[in-house]
């Protein structure tokens, strides 16, 4: 990555605009043009540097309830069980771990009883149990990489 990719990295995982045209004013900031960020962008997406932009929102004060899972599911039925969770639209990430507990994923929903039924269907249709971790206690930590210090050139 050259320094404008990493100048365009930090604007979208810190201090991403809210605005009619978000890559223009991103480009604005770095001295490119709409176009060129955006295709800088999409290359960031093919080469995985980029997974996902979107919005995160506290779950909490928006009265919904989340939750982490886990579950343990042979490599067989892997695919078919990681498509039925992300089928799930109150599924938010999911992790392949080395564990006997394999497959981890967060999921929120407008109440516990909600993401309890999703749970639930989840495992009716794999036929896989899922261990549902509810946060006793909330720690909210905010993760943003350091790209560098330097000025797009």
């Amino acid at each position: 990555m050259d320094s404008l990719d990493k100048a365009i990295l930090g604007i979208i995982q810190s201090d991403f605009p809210i605005t009619k045209r978000p890559y223009a004013d991103i480009g604005a900031r770095v001295g490119l043009d709409e176009h060129e960020v955006l295709d800088r962008v999409k290359a960031l997406v093919e080469r995985n540097v980029i997974r996902r932009i979107g919005a995160n929102f506290n779950s909490n004060r928006l009265g919904w309830h989340s939750t982490l899972c886990a579950a343990k599911v042979p490599e067989a039925s892997m695919d078919e069980f990681v498509a039925e969770v992300n089928a799930h639209p109150g599924v938010t990430h999911n992790y392949l771990r080395n564990h006997d507990l394999n497959i981890w994923f967060t999921m929120i929903g407008p109440s516990q009883e909600d993401v309890a039924r999703s749970l639930t269907a989840i495992t009716e249709k794999t036929g896989i149990p899922i261990l549902n971790l509810p946060a006793e206690k909330l720690f909210k930590i905010k993760v943003d990489f350091a790209m560098n210090d330097e000025k797009p050139s």
